[in-house]
Protein backbone atom coordinates (compact mmCIF):
# COMPACT_ATOMS: atom_id res chain seq x y z
CA UNK A 1 0.00 0.00 0.00
CA UNK A 2 1.42 3.36 -1.05
CA UNK A 3 1.40 5.85 1.82
CA UNK A 4 1.09 9.55 1.10
CA UNK A 5 1.60 12.41 3.50
CA UNK A 6 -0.59 13.91 4.88
CA UNK A 7 -3.07 11.29 6.00
CA UNK A 8 -5.84 12.76 8.14
CA UNK A 9 -7.12 10.59 10.97
CA UNK A 10 -8.45 11.15 14.47
CA UNK A 11 -4.98 10.94 16.03
CA UNK A 12 -3.02 13.31 13.85
CA UNK A 13 -5.88 15.65 12.99
CA UNK A 14 -6.84 16.25 16.63
CA UNK A 15 -3.24 17.14 17.54
CA UNK A 16 -2.93 19.35 14.46
CA UNK A 17 -6.10 21.31 15.22
CA UNK A 18 -5.23 21.79 18.89
CA UNK A 19 -1.70 22.91 18.02
CA UNK A 20 -2.93 25.38 15.40
CA UNK A 21 -5.27 26.94 17.96
CA UNK A 22 -2.38 27.15 20.40
CA UNK A 23 -0.17 28.82 17.78
CA UNK A 24 -2.92 31.39 17.13
CA UNK A 25 -3.03 32.37 20.81
CA UNK A 26 0.76 32.39 20.94
CA UNK A 27 0.78 34.83 18.03
CA UNK A 28 -1.90 36.99 19.71
CA UNK A 29 0.10 37.13 22.96
CA UNK A 30 3.32 38.03 21.14
CA UNK A 31 1.48 40.66 19.12
CA UNK A 32 0.03 42.17 22.30
CA UNK A 33 3.50 42.18 23.84
CA UNK A 34 4.77 44.13 20.82
CA UNK A 35 2.11 46.78 21.47
CA UNK A 36 1.92 46.91 25.27
CA UNK A 37 5.32 45.54 26.35
CA UNK A 38 3.93 43.36 29.14
CA UNK A 39 6.63 40.79 29.92
CA UNK A 40 4.00 38.22 30.95
CA UNK A 41 2.55 38.22 27.41
CA UNK A 42 5.95 37.50 25.87
CA UNK A 43 6.74 34.71 28.32
CA UNK A 44 3.35 33.01 28.00
CA UNK A 45 3.52 33.34 24.21
CA UNK A 46 6.90 31.55 24.22
CA UNK A 47 5.59 28.86 26.60
CA UNK A 48 2.67 28.16 24.25
CA UNK A 49 4.95 28.21 21.21
CA UNK A 50 7.32 25.64 22.73
CA UNK A 51 4.45 23.42 23.92
CA UNK A 52 2.92 23.44 20.43
CA UNK A 53 6.33 22.78 18.86
CA UNK A 54 6.76 19.69 21.05
CA UNK A 55 3.60 18.25 19.46
CA UNK A 56 5.23 18.16 16.01
CA UNK A 57 6.85 14.70 16.09
CA UNK A 58 3.66 12.85 16.99
CA UNK A 59 1.42 15.06 14.87
CA UNK A 60 3.32 14.40 11.63
CA UNK A 61 3.91 10.80 12.72
CA UNK A 62 0.19 10.05 12.86
CA UNK A 63 -0.17 11.82 9.51
CA UNK A 64 2.23 9.19 8.03
CA UNK A 65 5.27 11.43 7.54
CA UNK A 66 7.75 8.80 8.74
CA UNK A 67 6.21 6.02 6.65
CA UNK A 68 6.02 8.17 3.55
CA UNK A 69 9.56 9.53 3.86
CA UNK A 70 11.52 6.56 5.18
CA UNK A 71 14.85 8.38 5.20
CA UNK A 72 13.54 11.67 6.61
CA UNK A 73 15.95 13.75 8.68
CA UNK A 74 13.24 15.86 10.29
CA UNK A 75 14.01 14.59 13.82
CA UNK A 76 17.45 16.15 13.61
CA UNK A 77 15.74 19.54 13.48
CA UNK A 78 13.01 18.85 16.04
CA UNK A 79 14.90 19.84 19.17
CA UNK A 80 13.47 19.33 22.66
CA UNK A 81 13.14 22.79 24.25
CA UNK A 82 11.75 21.57 27.57
CA UNK A 83 15.00 22.60 29.28
CA UNK A 84 14.04 26.18 28.40
CA UNK A 85 10.37 25.62 29.23
CA UNK A 86 10.95 25.06 32.97
CA UNK A 87 12.58 28.46 33.69
CA UNK A 88 10.06 30.18 31.40
CA UNK A 89 7.22 28.82 33.58
CA UNK A 90 8.94 30.23 36.67
CA UNK A 91 9.59 33.64 35.11
CA UNK A 92 6.01 33.85 33.82
CA UNK A 93 4.64 33.45 37.36
CA UNK A 94 7.21 35.95 38.62
CA UNK A 95 6.29 38.46 35.91
CA UNK A 96 2.62 38.37 36.91
CA UNK A 97 3.12 39.01 40.63
CA UNK A 98 6.22 41.18 40.84
CA UNK A 99 5.67 44.93 40.37
CA UNK A 100 7.64 46.43 37.50
CA UNK A 101 9.10 43.08 36.42
CA UNK A 102 11.56 43.56 33.57
CA UNK A 103 12.86 41.03 31.06
CA UNK A 104 16.34 42.15 32.06
CA UNK A 105 15.73 40.33 35.37
CA UNK A 106 15.83 37.01 33.49
CA UNK A 107 19.33 35.64 33.90
CA UNK A 108 21.02 33.69 31.10
CA UNK A 109 22.32 30.99 33.45
CA UNK A 110 18.79 29.60 33.76
CA UNK A 111 18.97 28.63 30.08
CA UNK A 112 22.53 27.25 29.97
CA UNK A 113 21.29 23.58 30.01
CA UNK A 114 19.02 24.32 27.02
CA UNK A 115 21.91 25.98 25.15
CA UNK A 116 24.26 23.05 25.87
CA UNK A 117 21.65 20.56 24.66
CA UNK A 118 21.11 22.60 21.48
CA UNK A 119 24.86 22.56 20.78
CA UNK A 120 24.96 18.78 21.33
CA UNK A 121 22.16 18.36 18.78
CA UNK A 122 24.10 20.49 16.29
CA UNK A 123 27.20 18.38 16.91
CA UNK A 124 25.21 15.16 16.31
CA UNK A 125 23.80 16.54 13.05
CA UNK A 126 27.20 17.64 11.74
CA UNK A 127 28.78 14.29 12.66
CA UNK A 128 26.06 12.20 11.01
CA UNK A 129 26.12 14.35 7.87
CA UNK A 130 29.67 13.16 7.34
CA UNK A 131 28.90 9.47 7.94
CA UNK A 132 28.79 6.96 5.07
CA UNK A 133 25.34 6.06 3.74
CA UNK A 134 23.57 8.76 5.76
CA UNK A 135 21.21 9.56 2.88
CA UNK A 136 19.83 5.99 2.92
CA UNK A 137 18.80 5.90 6.59
CA UNK A 138 16.55 7.88 8.89
CA UNK A 139 18.92 7.98 11.86
CA UNK A 140 22.69 8.12 11.65
CA UNK A 141 25.24 6.42 13.94
CA UNK A 142 25.58 9.38 16.32
CA UNK A 143 21.83 9.31 17.00
CA UNK A 144 21.74 5.56 17.59
CA UNK A 145 25.02 5.08 19.46
CA UNK A 146 25.31 8.40 21.29
CA UNK A 147 22.00 10.32 21.52
CA UNK A 148 19.69 7.38 22.22
CA UNK A 149 22.17 5.54 24.39
CA UNK A 150 23.62 8.34 26.52
CA UNK A 151 22.08 11.77 25.85
CA UNK A 152 18.39 10.87 26.08
CA UNK A 153 18.55 8.99 29.44
CA UNK A 154 20.58 11.82 30.98
CA UNK A 155 18.25 14.39 29.43
CA UNK A 156 15.18 12.71 30.94
CA UNK A 157 16.75 12.55 34.40
CA UNK A 158 18.02 16.14 34.31
CA UNK A 159 14.77 17.49 32.82
CA UNK A 160 12.68 15.70 35.46
CA UNK A 161 14.70 17.18 38.34
CA UNK A 162 14.84 20.61 36.70
CA UNK A 163 11.10 20.81 36.09
CA UNK A 164 10.35 19.62 39.62
CA UNK A 165 12.56 22.35 41.09
CA UNK A 166 11.19 25.16 38.92
CA UNK A 167 7.59 24.11 39.57
CA UNK A 168 8.32 24.02 43.31
CA UNK A 169 9.83 27.52 43.17
CA UNK A 170 6.85 28.75 41.13
CA UNK A 171 4.30 27.34 43.57
CA UNK A 172 6.27 28.82 46.49
CA UNK A 173 6.31 32.40 45.20
CA UNK A 174 2.66 32.04 44.13
CA UNK A 175 1.45 30.87 47.56
CA UNK A 176 3.55 33.53 49.32
CA UNK A 177 1.99 36.20 47.12
CA UNK A 178 -1.53 34.88 47.67
CA UNK A 179 -1.00 34.90 51.44
CA UNK A 180 0.23 38.51 51.32
CA UNK A 181 -2.90 39.59 49.48
CA UNK A 182 -5.10 38.09 52.18
CA UNK A 183 -3.34 40.18 54.82
CA UNK A 184 -3.70 43.51 53.04
CA UNK A 185 -6.65 43.37 50.64
CA UNK A 186 -10.34 42.61 50.97
CA UNK A 187 -10.38 41.93 47.22
CA UNK A 188 -8.35 38.72 46.87
CA UNK A 189 -8.10 38.87 43.05
CA UNK A 190 -9.73 35.44 42.91
CA UNK A 191 -10.01 35.29 39.10
CA UNK A 192 -6.36 36.13 38.46
CA UNK A 193 -5.02 33.90 41.24
CA UNK A 194 -7.19 30.98 40.14
CA UNK A 195 -5.77 31.30 36.63
CA UNK A 196 -2.17 31.20 37.89
CA UNK A 197 -2.90 28.23 40.14
CA UNK A 198 -4.61 26.33 37.32
CA UNK A 199 -1.77 27.22 34.94
CA UNK A 200 0.76 25.67 37.33
CA UNK A 201 -1.54 22.70 37.92
CA UNK A 202 -1.86 22.08 34.15
CA UNK A 203 1.90 21.98 33.60
CA UNK A 204 2.41 19.94 36.78
CA UNK A 205 -0.07 17.39 35.43
CA UNK A 206 1.69 17.24 32.06
CA UNK A 207 5.05 16.88 33.81
CA UNK A 208 3.76 14.00 35.96
CA UNK A 209 1.96 12.33 33.04
CA UNK A 210 5.04 12.46 30.80
CA UNK A 211 7.38 11.24 33.57
CA UNK A 212 5.20 8.24 34.39
CA UNK A 213 4.69 7.42 30.71
CA UNK A 214 8.44 7.53 30.03
CA UNK A 215 9.27 5.31 33.02
CA UNK A 216 6.63 2.77 31.96
CA UNK A 217 7.86 2.84 28.35
CA UNK A 218 11.52 2.40 29.28
CA UNK A 219 11.32 0.02 32.24
CA UNK A 220 8.04 -1.92 32.06
CA UNK A 221 6.53 -2.24 28.59
CA UNK A 222 7.03 -0.63 25.20
CA UNK A 223 4.12 1.70 24.58
CA UNK A 224 2.71 2.05 21.10
CA UNK A 225 2.31 5.39 19.37
CA UNK A 226 -1.43 5.23 20.01
CA UNK A 227 -0.89 4.65 23.74
CA UNK A 228 1.53 7.58 23.88
CA UNK A 229 -0.98 9.71 21.96
CA UNK A 230 -3.01 10.23 25.15
CA UNK A 231 -0.25 12.41 26.60
CA UNK A 232 -0.08 14.57 23.49
CA UNK A 233 -3.87 14.87 23.40
CA UNK A 234 -3.76 16.04 27.05
CA UNK A 235 -1.00 18.46 26.11
CA UNK A 236 -3.13 19.78 23.25
CA UNK A 237 -6.11 20.33 25.53
CA UNK A 238 -3.83 22.12 28.01
CA UNK A 239 -2.61 24.33 25.16
CA UNK A 240 -6.16 25.46 24.41
CA UNK A 241 -6.93 26.15 28.07
CA UNK A 242 -3.69 28.04 28.65
CA UNK A 243 -4.11 29.99 25.42
CA UNK A 244 -7.68 31.11 26.08
CA UNK A 245 -7.41 31.80 29.81
CA UNK A 246 -3.92 33.26 29.57
CA UNK A 247 -4.92 35.68 26.83
CA UNK A 248 -8.17 36.88 28.37
CA UNK A 249 -7.16 36.98 32.06
CA UNK A 250 -5.79 40.41 32.95
CA UNK A 251 -2.79 39.47 35.09
CA UNK A 252 -1.46 43.04 34.94
CA UNK A 253 -3.85 43.71 37.84
CA UNK A 254 -1.60 41.54 40.02
CA UNK A 255 1.70 42.96 38.84
CA UNK A 256 0.44 46.47 39.62
CA UNK A 257 0.10 45.65 43.32
CA UNK A 258 2.92 47.36 45.18
CA UNK A 259 3.50 45.76 48.56
CA UNK A 260 6.25 48.27 49.26
CA UNK A 261 3.56 50.72 50.34
CA UNK A 262 2.64 48.27 53.12
CA UNK A 263 6.22 47.86 54.31
CA UNK A 264 6.98 48.82 57.89
CA UNK A 265 9.34 51.79 58.20
CA UNK A 266 12.67 50.88 59.82
CA UNK A 267 12.13 53.25 62.72
CA UNK A 268 8.80 51.58 63.51
CA UNK A 269 9.90 48.00 63.22
CA UNK A 270 10.14 47.57 67.00
CA UNK A 271 6.45 48.33 67.39
CA UNK A 272 5.59 45.13 65.54
CA UNK A 273 7.77 42.98 67.76
CA UNK A 274 6.17 44.21 70.94
CA UNK A 275 2.50 43.27 71.27
CA UNK A 276 -0.01 46.04 71.88
CA UNK A 277 -0.96 46.38 75.53
CA UNK A 278 -4.23 44.72 76.51
CA UNK A 279 -5.89 48.05 77.41
CA UNK A 280 -4.91 49.69 74.13
CA UNK A 281 -5.87 46.58 72.20
CA UNK A 282 -9.35 46.56 73.71
CA UNK A 283 -9.78 50.26 73.05
CA UNK A 284 -8.74 49.90 69.43
CA UNK A 285 -11.06 46.92 68.99
CA UNK A 286 -13.93 48.99 70.30
CA UNK A 287 -13.05 51.87 67.96
CA UNK A 288 -12.96 49.58 64.95
CA UNK A 289 -16.20 47.80 65.86
CA UNK A 290 -17.95 51.15 66.39
CA UNK A 291 -16.69 52.53 63.10
CA UNK A 292 -17.78 49.41 61.20
CA UNK A 293 -21.25 49.52 62.77
CA UNK A 294 -21.72 53.18 61.84
CA UNK A 295 -19.94 53.56 58.49
CA UNK A 296 -19.87 50.03 57.06
CA UNK A 297 -16.57 50.40 55.18
CA UNK A 298 -16.75 46.71 54.19
CA UNK A 299 -19.34 47.63 51.56
CA UNK A 300 -16.48 48.99 49.45
CA UNK A 301 -15.24 46.00 47.34
CA UNK A 302 -11.87 47.71 46.83
CA UNK A 303 -11.18 48.24 50.53
CA UNK A 304 -7.53 47.74 51.53
CA UNK A 305 -5.58 47.83 54.75
CA UNK A 306 -4.16 51.23 53.84
CA UNK A 307 -7.48 52.82 52.91
CA UNK A 308 -9.11 51.50 56.10
CA UNK A 309 -6.23 52.73 58.28
CA UNK A 310 -6.68 56.20 56.79
CA UNK A 311 -10.41 56.12 57.53
CA UNK A 312 -9.72 55.09 61.14
CA UNK A 313 -6.84 57.57 61.51
CA UNK A 314 -4.65 54.67 62.60
CA UNK A 315 -1.27 53.49 61.28
CA UNK A 316 -1.49 50.44 59.05
CA UNK A 317 0.93 48.59 61.33
CA UNK A 318 -1.28 49.17 64.35
CA UNK A 319 -4.45 48.29 62.45
CA UNK A 320 -2.87 45.07 61.22
CA UNK A 321 -1.80 44.17 64.77
CA UNK A 322 -5.26 44.87 66.20
CA UNK A 323 -6.94 42.69 63.55
CA UNK A 324 -4.39 39.89 63.91
CA UNK A 325 -4.13 39.92 67.71
CA UNK A 326 -7.42 41.41 68.88
CA UNK A 327 -9.80 39.87 66.39
CA UNK A 328 -7.50 36.87 65.72
CA UNK A 329 -8.03 37.14 62.00
CA UNK A 330 -6.38 38.15 58.76
CA UNK A 331 -7.53 41.36 57.12
CA UNK A 332 -9.32 39.57 54.29
CA UNK A 333 -11.20 37.17 56.59
CA UNK A 334 -12.02 40.00 58.99
CA UNK A 335 -13.65 42.13 56.28
CA UNK A 336 -15.48 39.16 54.76
CA UNK A 337 -16.97 38.25 58.15
CA UNK A 338 -18.75 41.63 58.15
CA UNK A 339 -19.87 41.12 54.58
CA UNK A 340 -21.35 37.73 55.46
CA UNK A 341 -23.25 39.24 58.38
CA UNK A 342 -24.50 41.96 56.04
CA UNK A 343 -25.66 39.32 53.57
CA UNK A 344 -27.53 37.49 56.33
CA UNK A 345 -29.11 40.78 57.43
CA UNK A 346 -30.33 41.45 53.89
CA UNK A 347 -31.81 37.95 53.73
CA UNK A 348 -33.52 38.48 57.08
CA UNK A 349 -35.10 41.65 55.66
CA UNK A 350 -36.44 39.66 52.70
CA UNK A 351 -34.18 41.22 50.10
CA UNK A 352 -33.54 37.75 48.63
CA UNK A 353 -37.07 37.84 47.23
CA UNK A 354 -36.02 40.56 44.78
CA UNK A 355 -32.31 39.84 44.43
CA UNK A 356 -30.32 36.68 43.70
CA UNK A 357 -27.77 35.45 46.21
CA UNK A 358 -25.04 36.88 44.01
CA UNK A 359 -26.85 40.20 43.93
CA UNK A 360 -26.99 40.18 47.74
CA UNK A 361 -23.27 39.36 47.84
CA UNK A 362 -22.47 42.36 45.68
CA UNK A 363 -24.68 44.53 47.87
CA UNK A 364 -22.69 43.36 50.88
CA UNK A 365 -19.32 44.27 49.33
CA UNK A 366 -18.19 41.03 47.72
CA UNK A 367 -16.87 41.32 44.19
CA UNK A 368 -16.99 37.72 42.99
CA UNK A 369 -19.24 34.69 43.34
CA UNK A 370 -16.33 32.35 44.12
CA UNK A 371 -15.05 34.52 46.98
CA UNK A 372 -18.56 34.88 48.40
CA UNK A 373 -19.27 31.14 48.34
CA UNK A 374 -15.89 30.24 49.82
CA UNK A 375 -16.08 32.84 52.61
CA UNK A 376 -19.70 32.00 53.46
CA UNK A 377 -19.06 28.26 53.69
CA UNK A 378 -15.94 28.85 55.80
CA UNK A 379 -17.90 31.01 58.21
CA UNK A 380 -21.25 29.21 58.34
CA UNK A 381 -20.22 25.62 57.51
CA UNK A 382 -22.77 25.58 54.70
CA UNK A 383 -23.19 27.16 51.30
CA UNK A 384 -25.31 30.33 50.84
CA UNK A 385 -28.01 28.35 49.03
CA UNK A 386 -28.12 25.76 51.84
CA UNK A 387 -28.44 28.57 54.37
CA UNK A 388 -31.32 30.10 52.42
CA UNK A 389 -33.09 26.74 52.03
CA UNK A 390 -32.77 26.12 55.75
CA UNK A 391 -34.47 29.42 56.53
CA UNK A 392 -37.36 28.68 54.20
CA UNK A 393 -38.23 25.38 55.91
Amino acid sequence: MLLVFPVFNIYGSSLLLLSIQGLIFSFLLLKRYHKQRNASDLLLGLILLITCYHQTTYTIGFMEWYDTYRTTKVNYYLIDFSLALAPLLFFYIKSTIKPDFRLSEIRLWHFIPAIIYFLIKVFILISDLQSTGFNEVQNGPMVINFEWKYVNPFLFLFRTIQMLLYLAFSFQIFFDFREKIKHYFANTYKLELNWLQNFLAAYSFLYLFYSIQTVVNELIVDLSWIQEWLFYLSSGIAIIYVGIKGYFTKVTELSSIDFASFAVPANKEHTLIKRISEDKLSARQADISSYFAEHKPFLDPELTLISLSEKLDMSREELSDVINQGFESRFNDFINSYRIQETKRLIAEGKHKNLSLLGLAFEAGFNSKATFNRAFKKSENQSPSEYLNQLSK
